[in-house]
């Protein structure tokens, strides 16, 4: 490897020591309702971020908090050694996909059928810790 392909190498890996991130698949939640939610927390500090997810009436909030939490346990278990108050853990990018889609029949007048699609969405979630960029 090359120096200058090894020095960029040890830059991302810096770069990423910053930053923990996690994932929830095939969440039983139409992507759009789950888009609701994500943009409410989108740029928060995590503190924040949870306690909107926690008070929040939607459905979905539920499944996002659980995830919120898993991000910050991941962002721990990277950075054992420094606080999470002192780190300024804040969202940094939230990411609603569309998942796999249950396809099923309903039936209908006059012999016909009408198709249910019971959607499904991956989120993906960044946490990002620079204390002194982030004001919210």
């Amino acid at each position: 490897m090359g120096v200058r392909k090894r020095e960029r190498a040890e830059q991302i890996k810096e770069a990423n020591k910053q930053v923990a991130f996690a994932k929830l698949n095939n969440c039983p939640t139409s992507p759009r309702k789950m888009r609701l939610v994500a943009d409410l927390v989108r740029g928060q500090k995590v503190e924040k971020a949870l306690n909107i997810l926690k008070f929040s009436s939607k459905h979905a909030s539920r499944s996002l908090e659980k995830l919120v939490l898993s991000a910050i346990a991941n962002w721990q278990a990277k950075n054992v050694e420094e606080n999470m108050e002192e780190a300024g853990l804040f969202v940094k990018e939230i990411r609603v996909d569309g998942g796999m889609m249950l396809k099923r029949l309903r039936p209908a007048p006059q012999g016909r059928a009408h198709r249910i699609r019971k959607r499904s969405n991956h989120v993906t979630i960044v946490l990002g810790s620079n204390n002194n960029t982030q004001s919210n």
